[in-house]
């Protein structure tokens, strides 16, 4: 769900298996999943990807993980700007690793020099960060399987086929 200063739902980001969008007659505002308080903003453009970064993270207590559901209306600027002009903030852009992520890593870094806070740039190795979250989970489970084949062993390492059991 995006909300607005006052916490109202204005919308939410829908997705599915094939496709992606927003709530019909929904306004896009902010995504925001975290600590309200917390210093360390994370823009994604999607929830999806606020979501997944926070798992990749392990939701960090100091970590506010945003998204503005790839929209960028007035009312997400003051939003952002809001949350930015408190004390010690840091912006950070987790866009998407592709030429339009770039853009609105761009977008946000000037958001953060009017807004006078710190500023980072981080990006997913892959596309975005649900990206790198299945890959991770991918890994996982592979090396899972991996242990689970290996501890599935029957003979010990120190027998040959045909060998008689010791004893």
């Amino acid at each position: 769900a995006h909300r607005d200063r006052r916490g109202a739902v204005t919308g939410w980001e829908e997705r599915g298996p094939g496709w992606r969008g927003f709530a019909s007659g929904g306004a896009k505002v902010l995504f925001s999943l975290g600590d309200s308080a917390a210093p360390r903003l994370c823009v994604t453009e999607a929830a999806i990807d606020a979501l997944s970064l926070a798992a990749l993270d392990g939701l960090r207590p100091d970590t506010r993980y945003l998204s503005t559901g790839g929209g960028w209306a007035p009312a997400t600027s003051e939003a952002l700007i809001d949350l930015a002009i408190r004390p010690g903030v840091q912006l950070v852009a987790a866009t998407d690793n592709n030429d339009q992520g770039n853009i609105y890593a761009e977008r946000l870094k000037g958001l953060a020099a009017d807004a006078g806070c710190g500023f980072e740039r981080l990006c997913p190795d892959l596309g975005d960060w649900n990206e790198d979250l299945r890959a991770k989970v991918k890994k996982k489970e592979e090396t899972n399987q991996k242990d689970e084949g290996e501890k599935a062993c029957r003979m010990p390492a120190g027998r040959l086929k045909g060998e008689a059991p010791p004893g």
